[in-house]
């Protein structure tokens, strides 16, 4: 494994950050909750996804018949940790990072030809109904059904944590096809249009206060049965190939590196000794606490590169994956934890208030951190997977 950068692949990073640079307003970071704002940055953020798509950027190593630019696995690595690292991860990224790739792997053509257009020129946005109220870390177990009827696959059930649902376009979803068959092997993947009839999308407010998941409903969803993905009842591997790629994200790193990055400035100028009201005992416990960060940082990243340099030699990346993401959410909150210690009671304030700490950017990655540890597989299921085909350990 290469530990640097070509010098095409640092110039073109240096290109995508002159190109966020310039397109994000300077106080784009700054967590508001007001509506207003949000529908604002939501509008914002669809224009920043069409520029990124008439670039090529935001489906880089897709193929070039698909609208990518067949570029290498690294240098869409380096694109994914640099609008991370900006904040500038937008909602059509899900489609461009994990439905498309999913696609292509295990799509017929008609499938593809009307998928991954849309997808790669920032038309469509996605959402993943996988979850369930009684299957998350258990995912096989799921209930939702879905009954063959002519050409129409006929759909019940309920999912549940379904991220941007209520902007979404299409669905991928997993339905039981066989009741009777193990329960890894009845299960099949659809693609779903959120405009069809009997699909109902119910709001869940997160610990923070905000919309972001969804409980959705099926209610005698008819789905053509062309909307299949690869074989019925096969489902469960195609779901896996979503899941190593949502797994093996840089993005979870790059984003918290950035708030890091503001906390170190402000142990720099604020807590150090000759500054007004600061204390050694402080400052050097704030000193530690960050060079060890700063290390967990270095590893975290390393892993998604390591999994970025598989993909570009054609390895699948599996246990690999699993590494990378349980010890980048895991860093998170160790992180957060450790800013609101560093931050103290101001680390507590919500946005809005004019004494927040970082303009309650910390509060806010403190309350989510918890939470980055269950989407897409615990950190149990990520170790499990580890153990058994890492190591090589027995059940």
């Amino acid at each position: 494994m290469e530990f640097r950068f070509t010098p095409e692949e640092d110039a073109f990073r240096q290109e995508v950050r002159t190109f966020l640079r310039q397109e994000l307003p300077s106080d784009w970071l700054v967590w508001n909750d007001r509506e207003e704002s949000d529908e604002a940055r939501r509008a914002l953020g669809r224009r920043l996804a069409r520029k990124l798509a008439e670039r090529g950027w935001l489906t880089m190593a897709w193929p070039k018949e698909y609208g990518g630019r067949a570029a290498s696995h690294i240098e869409q690595l380096i694109y994914s940790e640099e609008t991370a690292y900006h904040g500038a991860a937008v909602g059509f990224a899900f489609g461009a990072n994990l439905v498309g790739p999913t696609l292509m792997v295990w799509s017929d053509e008609e499938q593809k030809r009307q998928h991954l257009p849309p997808i790669a020129h920032a038309e469509t946005q996605w959402c993943q109904g996988f979850s369930e109220p009684g299957s998350g870390s258990d995912l096989a177990s799921l209930q939702t059904r879905a009954v063959r009827d002519g050409d129409d696959h006929i759909i019940n059930g309920q999912k549940i944590w379904t991220s941007e649902a209520h902007y979404a376009d299409w669905m991928i979803l997993l339905a039981r096809t066989d009741p009777n068959a193990p329960k890894h092997k009845g299960i099949s993947y659809f693609l779903v249009d959120m405009k069809t009839p009997g699909v109902q999308v119910r709001p869940l407010i997160n610990l923070m206060n905000n919309h972001a998941f969804n409980e959705v409903f099926f209610e005698d969803v008819r789905v053509p049965a062309r909307n299949l993905v690869g074989e019925e009842n096969r489902g469960w591997y195609v779901a896996a190939t979503t899941l190593d790629f949502e797994r093996s994200g840089i993005t979870r790193v790059a984003w918290p590196l950035r708030q890091y990055e503001e906390v170190v400035r402000f142990v720099s100028e604020e807590l150090r000794p000759s500054a007004r009201g600061g204390s050694r005992g402080r400052y050097e416990s704030a000193r530690a606490k960050l060079a060890e960060l700063r290390i967990e940082f270095e590893a975290a990243r390393l892993l998604c590169y390591r999994v970025a340099w598989q993909q570009s030699r054609s390895i699948i990346p599996n246990y690999e994956a699993s590494m990378a993401k349980a010890f980048s959410t895991e860093l998170v909150y160790r992180f957060a934890n450790a800013a609101l210690g560093i931050f103290g009671m101001a680390g507590q304030l919500e946005p809005g208030s004019r004494w927040a700490a970082l303009q309650g950017r910390i509060e806010r990655t403190y309350l989510a951190s918890v939470s980055y540890t269950i989407a897409g597989g615990t950190s149990e299921i990520q170790r499990n997977i580890i153990a058994q085909r890492g190591l090589g350990l027995p059940r």
